[in-house]
């Protein structure tokens, strides 16, 4: 792999989430067999809070009350996870789920829902199937932009606490 050259363009400044080809398909897998609920997990590996890099997936159990159209996942277990990754030496890169018949986009509820700042959330939609990932930019951060582009973000975007900033996604081979 080679890396990019840094010529100042918009691109440039996007947020990446690296995600090897293995972990991608397991993801994609889980979100088909888990139809019609949303699945969800925890991606470990290296953070920067441009650009991150996935080395494992954790698949957690979607603990919502209601499975068909939320995520949620259990604290203790989410906890455990933690633990786990930080075993492995890695860190909290983000989180995934799926939107079994939605847009591969944070709803209203994801961004009312999301706490960890400069994480990434990628999200599955299978109908029709697409992947998209956004990074969490706090309300600190999220004033912070000196450029004032808002690309696709939308009021479901956002919340009083921060906003979704889309990402790039690049697969990698292993």
């Amino acid at each position: 792999m080679t890396s990019d050259p840094d010529d100042g363009t918009a691109a440039d400044r996007e947020p990446e989430l690296v995600v090897p080809e293995a972990v991608r398909d397991a993801v994609l897998e889980r979100a088909r067999d888990g139809r019609p609920h949303e699945i969800c997990g925890v991606f470990g590996g290296d953070f920067d809070p441009q650009r991150s890099r996935v080395r494992s997936q954790y698949p957690a159990e979607n603990a919502a009350e209601t499975p068909r159209t939320r995520y949620r996942i259990n604290p203790e277990e989410q906890l455990a996870i933690f633990e786990r990754l930080e075993a492995r030496g890695e860190e909290i890169v983000g989180f995934y789920h799926s939107h079994p018949r939605g847009p591969p986009r944070p709803s209203a509820t994801d961004a009312a829902q999301a706490t960890w700042p400069d994480r990434s959330y990628l999200i599955v939609s299978l109908e029709p199937f697409a992947v998209g990932s956004w990074r969490w930019r706090s309300e600190e951060s999220a004033t912070d932009d000196s450029d004032g582009a808002d690309s696709d973000e939308t009021d479901a975007d956002s919340s009083a606490a921060g906003r979704f900033e889309r990402e790039r996604i690049r697969r990698i081979g292993e």
